[in-house]
Formats: C-alpha cells, sequence, structure tokens
C-alpha cells in the first residue's frame, strides 16, 4: 500500500477548526493490548471513524513482554491499514532487560529511523504524540515544525521521573538527560495535554505555562464483563471458595510485584494470580519457587479480559516504595469496570492512590508492604458485603467519569483547541 492517500474527509466539532488529516506518533499501537497501545489505537480508530485521514507513526509490537511479536519479527520499515488508519511502522531495538544504556539504545533507534524514513504523507493539519516515548515527543516535534503545523504531546509518564525512581541500572545517571528532553519537547508545544491533574506541577516547572496545559484523563477501554463470576473461576481453574487476589499488566521493575511473592508466602490459604508478561516474569517466578498458591497467567484474550478480572475477589496495583507515580495505569481503569474491589499497594500522594481515593472503588495501603496489602484484602474477605460495595462504585465511577465517548471527545476537543489557538482552519 502506499504512504500517500488523498482522502478528501474532514472531522470538524462545533465552534472547533476542521481538520481533515492528522498525524499520531505513538511507539506502541495495536496490537499491543497493554498499557498505552489500546488508547492509541482508539483514539486513531476514533479520528477516522469521524471522518479524518489518520496516520500512524508507531515501533513494532512489542510490549509489555519486551520481545517483538513473532509476526513482526522480520518487518523493517512497513505501512498497514488497522481500522481505518494508516500506520507506519519502523523497527527498533527492543531490550530484554531495562539498564539505562539499552533504554537509551532503544530510544535512539525509534528516533533514528524516524527521521531516517518518516511517513511519506501529505502535510497533516496537526501532530500528535504520546508520552512517555522521549524518541516519539522528538519526532513529533520535529514534524510539526517542518510542516509548521500545532504540535499536541500528551502525557501519559514522564520519563525523566520514572528513571530516577525505577531501579534501571544506571536510571539515576539518565534521569537529567530524559527530563531535559521532555522539557524541550514539551515547551514546543501548542498544548499540552496531561492525563492526570498531578502532572501539572511538573510540566509547569519544565517551563510549560500553565494556561497551555490541558487535563485529558484516560478513558475505560474494556468492556463489562459478560459472562458469570462463578463460570468464569470453573473455566480458570479458580476454586469457588478460595480468595483470589490478581494482578494483570507489566511486569517490570516498576511494579514491585515481589511484595505479591511474599504475599503468597504469608498466606497460603489465597490464591496470587499474575497475568501479563514483563522483563521480570521470569525473575519473580524464581522467587516464588515452587509456592502452590502463585500463579502465572500469560496476558488474557481481549474478549475474556473482562470476565479474567471480574472473577477474581480483588484485583490489585502495586508499585515499588521509591515510585511517586504520577500516571495512572491503564489497569486500574479496567479494574474499575470489572467491579471488583482494588487494592493499591502504592505511594499515598501519586496518581494511582488519588484516583482509586476518588472512585471510593478500593484501599490505598503503603507500597512493598506485604503484611499490609494482605490485611486489607482479608478485611475484605470477611466482609463480602462491603467488599461488593466498593466494587460496584467502580462502574458508576466508569460511567459518570471515564467513559470512552467522553474520553475520546476530550481528545477531540483539545485538537480543535490547538489549531484555534494557532488561528488555522481548514
Amino acid at each position: 500500500m502506499s504512504e500517500h492517500t488523498n482522502h478528501q474527509k474532514h472531522l470538524g466539532l462545533p465552534g472547533q477548526p476542521e481538520y481533515r488529516r492528522v498525524l499520531l506518533v505513538s511507539t506502541n499501537y495495536a496490537p499491543e493490548r497493554a498499557g498505552i497501545g489500546p488508547y492509541a489505537t482508539q483514539l486513531a480508530e476514533h479520528w477516522a471513524d469521524s471522518g479524518a485521514e489518520v496516520h500512524v507513526l508507531a515501533g513494532l509490537p512489542h510490549y509489555p513482554a519486551w520481545h517483538t511479536d513473532p509476526a513482526y519479527r522480520e518487518v523493517w520499515r512497513t505501512v498497514e491499514e488497522r481500522g481505518g488508519v494508516l500506520v507506519h511502522r519502523r523497527r527498533h531495538t527492543v531490550p530484554s532487560s531495562q539498564t539505562a544504556l539499552r533504554r537509551a539504545l532503544y530510544e535512539a533507534s525509534i528516533l533514528a529511523h524516524g527521521l531516517l524514513a518518516p511517513p511519506r504523507i501529505p502535510r497533516p493539519d496537526v501532530v500528535v504524540a504520546q508520552l512517555p516515548s522521549l524518541a516519539g515527543g522528538a519526532l513529533g516535534l520535529r514534524f510539526a515544525h517542518r510542516w509548521g503545523v500545532p504540535f499536541v504531546p500528551v502525557v501519559q509518564d514522564l520519563m525523566g521521573a520514572a528513571a530516577a525512581q525505577s531501579g534501571i541500572r544506571g536510571g539515576g545517571r539518565s534521569a537529567a538527560v530524559a527530563g531535559a528532553a521532555e522539557a524541550h519537547v514539551l515547551r514546543g508545544a501548542s498544548l499540552v495535554g496531561v492525563i492526570h491533574e498531578s502532572f501539572m506541577d511538573r510540566v509547569v516547572a519544565m517551563g510549560v505555562p500553565r494556561d497551555r496545559i490541558r487535563l485529558v484523563p484516560n478513558w475505560s477501554h474494556v468492556t463489562r464483563p459478560a459472562r458469570p463470576r462463578g463460570e468464569t473461576r470453573t473455566w480458570l481453574g479458580w476454586p469457588q471458595d478460595r480468595t483470589v487476589i490478581l494482578h494483570s499488566g507489566n511486569m517490570g521493575l516498576k511494579q514491585g510485584l515481589h511484595v505479591l511473592v511474599e504475599v503468597a508466602r504469608q498466606a497460603p490459604e489465597v490464591l496470587v494470580v499474575l497475568m501479563g508478561e514483563g522483563n521480570q516474569r521470569e525473575a519473580l517466578r524464581s522467587l516464588g519457587g515452587s509456592l502452590p498458591n502463585l500463579r502465572f497467567l500469560p496476558p488474557a484474550e481481549e474478549a475474556d479480559f473482562p470476565d479474567v478480572l471480574s472473577a477474581a475477589d480483588v484485583l490489585l496495583v502495586t508499585q515499588r516504595a521509591s515510585v511517586l507515580d504520577m500516571s495512572v495505569p491503564s489497569k486500574l481503569t479496567s479494574y474499575f469496570a470489572a467491579g471488583r474491589p482494588v487494592v493499591a499497594s502504592v505511594a499515598p500522594e501519586g496518581g494511582t492512590a488519588q484516583e482509586v481515593r476518588r472512585s471510593e472503588a478500593g484501599l490505598v495501603v503503603p507500597p512493598e508492604d506485604a503484611a499490609a496489602l494482605l490485611d486489607a484484602v482479608r478485611r475484605l474477605t470477611r466482609d463480602a458485603a462491603a467488599a461488593d460495595e466498593l466494587g460496584a462504585r467502580g462502574p458508576a465511577y466508569v460511567e459518570a467519569h471515564l467513559s470512552r465517548e467522553a474520553g475520546l471527545a476530550r481528545m477531540s476537543a483539545l485538537l480543535g483547541e490547538a489549531l484555534g489557538a494557532r488561528g488555522a482552519r481548514i
């Protein structure tokens, strides 16, 4: 398929400038089913469904397993159509283990290939980029300046802070460099979107005027559970009369999942399930040894995912104690939709803790504290009515604040405002 198309469609929001062609720079994209990928995919497809010609500059699918999807192992450079969107993929390194050097090479390879082979498309009306990809942000800024169009980065996380807190070897040394690069990208933006208000002060500290920052929270990108919980537990082989606690998503250093191995060790009556991929999966499996109540599952298929979450008694979010994470992990919006209580073992002042407290759909306990986490689980187990009440607040919170329609509309409005701020009308 040619990388040049001439669709004559346009998308216009009431009272806002129209845009006919959008370039989204997002290293992560479908078929990735965790992290930023689903949000980028639903966003691009929403704009395409609304009538815009949408192009995405993406990497090869690799997250959260941190190895290239087998279907793309021989791919160097390609363009494919997915859901009405033209996805331009460029090959890059994929570090199997995280060090500052390997992460730098990963970002450098994304940047280099994007510069050497930019997508061959007509001039877009606006360029959007998903952070924390430093390379994606830098590419988006460069393309927007080259074409003379608005640039709108969306901060899902900030790599500078993450590098300092991640536990990755050499992370502290790379934090200053990453932070400076992020500041350069954000200061060059027409408007900056942030997914949680806890990012506001950090972005302002990077030199971005507060009046150029907009709050664009993520949405729940999964459907509600469809099957009865008991039926799903039988299919999964989970006993009906046993407490099952589940962590879904990336198994990396940042998550501090060793605390759940310790919970399994301290509470043989509790079944601890870790579902997903990540570069710490095998280390966690080794740490757990022969614990019979610690199970590892691959990521659930998209159609099964909501039912698997709903089948657990408690859903878990964990982080290392050294991590003050302003972002809200994508798993949390999915957890709320599943209708089960959440226990968040995270820093009390971070974005995750703030969101759990705001939803009133779970409990917050100190990070890396197995005893506190286990106490919260046991309290919910002893009082099933209270657990069900907490769980029921999640879907209500999603409907009121995290619906897909509202989230996508906020992002479209952000683009319209960016065009208006530049005096552009297509």
